[in-house]
């Protein structure tokens, strides 16, 4: 009977970890992402240029203004 305690105890324990390490994985890939957005007001402008439109401050600020709202709201 001893044998299996100690499987159910590792499997727990797994579960466990696997939960634990999603959550943690989960957490400061949220916060690096907050801390390090994956874009900028000059890749915006670029990107803009890049597909023929000519960019406004107003309207880079705005379309940064929805990306961080959106990120938030997450």
């Amino acid at each position: 009977m001893s044998t299996f305690l100690w499987i159910i105890f590792i499997v727990v324990a797994l579960l466990a970890g696997v939960a634990l390490g999603f959550f943690i994985a989960r957490k400061y890939m949220m916060n690096y992402l907050k801390n390090n957005p994956p874009i900028n007001e000059q890749m915006l402008r670029t990107l803009m240029m890049q597909m023929g439109q000519k960019p406004s401050q107003k309207k880079i600020k705005q379309m940064m203004r929805a990306m961080n709202n959106q990120v938030d709201n997450k």
